[in-house]
């Protein structure tokens, strides 16, 4: 529709021109506006999420599994994440991250492991916690590690309909898995990963993406035949210098499963001089490198945006991991890759 018209003169002939404006809808507009302003980062000011400390007892396994978890205060139902930590860990690490998402909007819910938690180390002579460290990123272990996230979310399902019980109704259908190091294996294992033995019986239904802070390939069996067949969208995060004093999972192991990754969007974040310990709240011993404060930035930013992307169907948060959104939290040398199949 032309709206203005004005007069001019053109080789002494008067002409009139029409100003025209173009009309969009203002649901266009509104989600113009809604990309613009979606930030990952943005959360209300000293926000402090609630948090519950619980222990799950698996009969089947005469085992215990300590949770922690963050949460709104309301009880509409949210999205649940749970965190899986790595080796020696307990279910206080990486708060940072638990907080953030909490305030997010999510239900974060952090899995403490027996048998490959700080008891392996915490009571023992310095010169004995690395062996004994070493003996605890076991087979074994690992199988127990898997059955715990399935016992925790089958308790999960339970609490929710349960009215006796902080966490009634507020949990979600969707469910996003993580973990770190010993919890990178974890998650990739009930996310996906197809074993040379066993196939995808570890392969949980219920998740509906993962991220993987330090992953690694299988050290049996091709990486194509272990990731190829996964259908769930995976973020990848680790460092130029994320190697692990335990294990063998060197820089190439690390970067070696983005490219086997064939089936469902995919995404790979490499930071720049990060060390294995970025992805924790605070250095370790063995570190080199002076921690940079803006990798959690970067790492909260783009796991947030993930965990909106495909856990709350949110079409900013996509477009801002598929636009230009990472980059401004990245820094130059920081590395980045999508393949949204």
């Amino acid at each position: 529709m032309c709206l203005l018209s004005s007069w001019f003169t053109l080789g002494g002939m008067r002409r009139r021109l029409a100003l025209c404006w173009v009309y969009l809808p203002l649901t266009v507009l509104a989600g113009w506006a809604d990309a613009a302003a979606y930030d990952p980062l943005r959360v209300a000011t000293n926000f402090q999420p609630a948090q519950l400390n619980l222990t799950l007892h698996d009969t089947n396994r005469d085992r215990r599994i300590p949770l922690k978890v963050y949460f709104l205060a309301n009880r509409a139902p949210a999205p649940v994440v749970l965190f899986s930590h790595g080796l020696g860990g307990t279910r206080d690490g990486n708060s940072f991250l638990g907080e953030h998402w909490a305030a997010r909007g999510y239900v974060v819910v952090f899995v403490q492991h027996p048998g490959s938690d700080d008891a392996v180390w915490r009571d023992k002579p310095r010169s004995e916690r690395m062996p004994a460290m070493k003996n605890a990123a076991s087979l074994s272990n690992f199988l127990q590690r898997a059955q715990d996230v399935a016992m925790v979310l089958n308790e999960l399902e339970r609490m929710n309909e349960v009215p006796v019980n902080d966490l009634a109704g507020r949990l979600g259908k969707n469910v996003g898995m993580s973990g770190h190091s010993f919890g990178a294996i974890t998650t990739q294992a009930v996310s996906g990963q197809t074993f040379l033995v066993g196939g995808q019986r570890f392969t949980d239904s219920r998740i509906k993406a993962a991220i993987a802070f330090s992953p690694s390939t299988p050290r049996l069996g091709r990486a194509d035949d272990a990731f190829g067949s996964v259908k769930i969208p995976w973020l990848l995060m680790t460092g130029t210098k994320d190697i692990s004093l335990i294990g063998q999972a060197d820089l190439n192991s690390r970067l070696g499963v983005y490219p086997a990754l064939r089936g469902a969007p995919k995404y790979e974040l490499v930071l720049h001089n990060a060390e294995h310990s970025a992805f924790t709240d605070s250095a370790i011993p063995g570190d080199r490198e002076p921690r940079n404060p803006n990798h959690h930035r970067v790492i909260l930013a783009i796991s947030t945006a993930f965990w909106d992307a495909y856990l709350r169907d949110d079409a900013d948060a996509l477009a801002w991991l598929h636009g230009s959104g990472p980059r401004k939290v990245m820094e130059p040398s920081d590395r980045w890759q999508f393949s949204a199949k």
